[in-house]
């Protein structure tokens, strides 16, 4: 039977929790998120090459390999959860199951989408439905993609208001993270870009859109960093906790291994 969760004593728990980590929190937060900072300049940087496949390669493979940092990120949160040693290296731990990191992060979205068509609302749902599906996963790599995903819909039972709930507490760190890319739609000059258009080859048009991008991207990239770095390590455990608690109260999951992986490492995908 699921049970109404004290957000805030889980968070200031949260907090105190994070001061006892061996690699720092913000040290490690910083990390992931300048990794992904490359990741996005990588990006920009194709888009200066042009739409062609070499464009499209790197932008799919810079969007793969941030899923997969991103369940780096929450396996350090998890261990740090669990009092457990947590080095920078856990950072890339996902990489040891990749496929079905990704595999379940394209399902996740493929069917919160197809939710979606029906109205916003069910699409909003469907979102919290699957939320514990990936954190399912990465404690236990072995258990199939459908099979994280059963398992979140029975978690998340009377908890996805809840989730909801939290979210909205964080409102206000996500405006204030995307403060520069807000500034950058009121002040970038596409008249500038539309007169370089008209003296210039498309090739070196591409070219200084992507140089004006990349100094954006920077930006845009720095400044989330440092927001991030006051909230994001709170806010993944906490919402682990929500995934413990759920799993407690449900009974599905329980005793899960953290990273017991199939033997060929590759989460059996």
């Amino acid at each position: 039977m699921w049970q109404v969760i004290d957000r805030k004593r889980l968070k200031a728990d949260m907090k105190q929790l994070l001061r006892t980590a061996q690699v720092p929190a913000k040290a490690m937060t910083a990390l992931y998120l300048l990794l992904i900072m490359g990741l996005d300049l990588a990006d920009v940087a194709s888009g200066g090459m042009g739409s062609g496949l070499l464009g499209t390669f790197v932008s799919v493979l810079a969007g793969l390999v941030a899923m997969v940092l991103s369940a780096g990120f929450v396996l350090y949160c998890m261990t740090v959860r669990r009092g457990q040693r947590a080095e920078f290296l856990t950072l890339f731990d996902g990489f040891s199951f990749v496929g079905k990191v990704i595999g379940l992060s394209i399902v996740i979205s493929v069917f919160t989408f197809l939710w979606s068509l029906l109205l916003v609302v069910p699409g909003i749902i469907a979102s919290y439905r699957y939320r514990f599906a990936l954190y399912n996963l990465y404690e236990n790599p072995g258990i199939g993609i459908m099979e994280a995903l059963d398992m979140s819909k029975q978690q998340t039972v009377g908890y996805k208001s809840q989730l909801f709930v939290l979210d909205l507490t964080y409102v206000g760190w996500t405006l204030l993270a995307s403060v520069p890319a807000v500034v950058l739609e009121w002040s970038v000059s596409y008249q500038t870009i539309s007169q370089a258009a008209s003296m210039s080859t498309p090739a070196a048009v591409a070219a200084i859109v992507a140089v004006s991008s990349i100094k954006w991207i920077v930006l845009i990239d720095l400044w989330s960093c440092v927001v991030s770095l006051f909230y994001l390590p709170v806010y993944q455990c906490t919402e682990l906790g929500y995934f413990d608690i759920a799993k407690e109260t449900s009974g599905i999951g329980l005793g899960a291994s953290p990273r017991k992986q199939s033997p060929d490492g590759l989460g059996g995908l």
